[in-house]
């Protein structure tokens, strides 16, 4: 910038003069440049196993999971009967001696933890797992399991300790359970109108996750997230003739399970991009009159994934419409819901929304999956690889909404396996960060900007609706362990504040052009891999070339506030040729790069970059501007993007005098 001509100097000389307004903000000052720009230890270490690149490093290991599995689905007396054959293969680098499996649906039994611990507050129950054999296999013999059953997890004492790199072994287990009803919640009978809907999940015993950060993950299970191995998972459903069956994964044996109408409307779904009718609100009621003693099985198959779910009922309407894919393969978008769920602003969009959502998250990378189906039933708002169990009753933009959050969970934490329950930030956070940006691309925004719920009024920014919770000294900080974390705090902090931490540092620190590669290649290297939280802050470090230590110390480690504000502005040695030098102070913790308006007396104004290094060695900062025409205010952030906890002073206007 040049500085003023002569005769803007004169004039600013011979007539009035702009003077600086004292402040005493800086002495009101939190801030300390040592604290937050001090060096930081992530959590946890770079090793051999995970690298300083916040990449898989060179010893990296991961155990493996397989199932085969059959459930037989007792629809009178509403039970599930289970065989199960887990393939089980050890990369690690130790020997084991035990195995640690997940009992989920002993959370319903009236002596487990979460009766009490939770905060969901159950007044029924169920008597959880029966188990009626569990044999190990291996080195070609095979004896009954020496088990100990504790709360939600059973531990597997093995005769002989299971070989590092590469041993394998297997279980088979023999098995059942009462579906619960409703207040099941996450899996549930559900009522409709003239049938039921079974909803399944956490339906079988499942392989707990060992690995090189805490050895075994057996903590119980008390109704939060999940944390689980992949494999490959095959498994056949047993249910009633008139029954339809939709599930994870690719249904095996359609010649079998569907009709040849079903088959061949099917057919024209996979390439239609408008939604296809498969089974009418017609065959659904002539299903449910055709009550049947004969039994159907239902074959599915995936690959690459860490669970599978289904759901069952003889009153379904089902559609479907191709889903079209950036790597020029395609997938298949399927509703099920029961006949009350119809209608123009109901589940009759649901497959668009559902087409429409998984083609806008496959940007970040492509969906993997055969299918992708949106259940309508009892409303648990749950995710599953391949298919999430949304509400019957849903409609307008919450059915819209609801979806898209719940597929966006295929990228996180079913495609990138972080431990959700310790790390709820890279699950929901990191899922509500993507889905706010597929509600915006959504038929030219039809449902934009997401809000989500409670803390997000229509017409409020969505910036400062964090600011209540920045303010408030009980909230934790994102590290918290989800199950530690109290529900008043649960949604605004790992789904609002985790998803604002990464559209901040996309839109205001690093910017599209170095986040959006750096997170697309974090998505493809650590798929179907288990990254913590030190991995994805190292991994964004080194990709988008940006130390930032002080945003996951200030936003992450902690939950600092930020206040930032022009102080004043003044001559250089009192003449403005010299330079207009402007001041900057922060009332609390934290600071971020921001826009600079400057606003000139003509009417003019231009923006600039402030950036973080401004901060970086002085508790108040300045900085020296060279212009060539009188200024009359300076704004920081003037377009409203930043959390700042008091805006008041983030302008400063300068007076004429004599």
């Amino acid at each position: 910038m040049s500085h003023w001509p002569k005769t803007a100097a004169q004039l600013m000389a011979g007539g009035s003069a702009l003077l600086l307004i004292s402040s005493s903000f800086a002495a009101e000052s939190n801030y300390d440049p040592r604290d937050l720009f001090a060096p930081l230890s992530m959590p946890t270490p770079a090793n051999a196993y995970r690298n300083g690149a916040g990449k898989p490093g060179e010893l990296y290991w991961q155990n493996r999971v397989d199932y085969n599995l059959h459930a037989n689905i007792d629809t009178a007396k509403q039970q599930l009967h289970g065989e199960e054959l887990i393939t089980y293969t050890n990369n690690s680098p130790d020997k084991l001696e035990q195995l640690w499996l997940q009992l989920d649906q002993n959370i319903y039994r009236k002596d487990s933890r979460s009766s009490t611990a939770s905060q969901w507050h159950r007044t029924q129950f169920t008597d959880g797992y029966k188990i009626d054999s569990i044999e190990v296999i291996a080195g070609g013999k095979s004896y009954t399991a020496d088990t100990l059953v504790d709360d939600t997890r059973m531990r597997i004492a093995l005769q002989n300790p299971l070989a590092a790199d590469g041993g394998k072994l297997q279980l088979k287990i023999s098995y059942s359970y009462e579906i619960p009803g409703t207040w099941g919640g996450r899996t549930a009978v559900t009522p409709t109108a003239n049938s039921k809907i079974f909803e399944i999940a956490q339906w079988y015993p499942r392989m707990a996750v060992y690995d090189d950060q805490h050895g075994w993950h057996n903590n119980p299970y008390v109704g939060s997230e999940f944390y689980l191995e992949y494999g490959t998972i095959d498994y056949t459903v047993t249910v009633p003739a008139n029954y339809y069956v939709v599930g994870s994964g690719e249904l095996i044996n359609p010649k079998e399970a569907l009709s040849k109408t079903e088959q061949k409307r099917l057919a024209q779904a996979q390439q239609s991009d408008k939604t296809v009718y498969i089974r009418t609100a017609t065959d659904a009621q002539a299903a449910v009159a055709n009550s049947t003693s004969e039994t159907r099985d239902w074959h599915f198959r995936m690959e690459h994934t860490r669970d599978v779910a289904f759901a069952a009922s003889a009153d379904f309407i089902i559609d479907a419409a191709r889903i079209n894919l950036p790597n020029g393969k395609s997938s298949l978008a399927m509703s099920a819901y029961p006949p009350e769920a119809a209608g123009a602003n109901k589940w009759d969009r649901s497959t668009e929304y559902v087409k429409g959502s998984i083609e806008h998250f496959s940007q970040w990378y492509p969906y993997p999956w055969p299918a992708a189906v949106n259940l309508g039933g009892h409303g648990a708002g749950m995710e599953y690889p391949g298919i999430v169990f949304d509400g019957m009753k849903d409609k307008d933009d919450k059915l819209f909404w609801i979806t898209a959050h719940e597929l966006g969970h295929t990228w996180f934490p079913m495609i990138v396996g972080s431990d959700e329950r310790r790390h709820a930030f890279m699950d929901e956070g990191f899922n509500t960060f993507i889905d706010v940006y597929a509600s915006d691309a959504f038929n030219n925004g039809e449902f934009a900007p997401k809000r989500d719920g409670e803390y997000a009024p229509k017409g409020g920014n969505p910036v400062d609706e964090i600011l209540p919770v920045l303010a408030d000294p009980e909230a934790p900080s994102l590290m918290m362990p989800a199950e530690a974390v109290a529900e008043k705090y649960r949604h605004s902090t790992a789904y609002f504040k985790a998803a604002l931490g990464l559209v901040l540092l996309r839109e205001q620190i690093l910017g599209p052009d170095r986040f959006d590669p750096a997170f697309k290649a974090y998505i493809k290297t650590w798929a179907y891999k288990h990254p913590s939280p030190s991995d994805f802050f190292r991994f964004m470090e080194s990709a988008a070339g940006e130390d930032l230590a002080w945003w996951w110390r200030g936003w992450y480690l902690n939950n600092w506030q930020l206040d930032m504000a022009v102080t004043g502005i003044n001559q250089v040695d009192t003449k403005w040729a010299k330079g207009t030098e402007i001041h900057f102070a922060s009332k609390q913790k934290l600071v971020m790069p921001a826009k600079l308006r400057l606003q000139f007396e003509d009417g003019t104004s231009q923006d600039m970059q402030l950036p973080i290094e401004t901060w970086m060695n002085r508790f108040a900062p300045s900085i020296v501007l060279q212009l060539d025409k009188p200024l009359k205010s300076v704004t920081l952030d003037p377009e409203h993007k930043l959390p700042d906890a008091d805006r008041s002073n983030n302008t400063f206007t300068l007076q004429k005098t004599k």
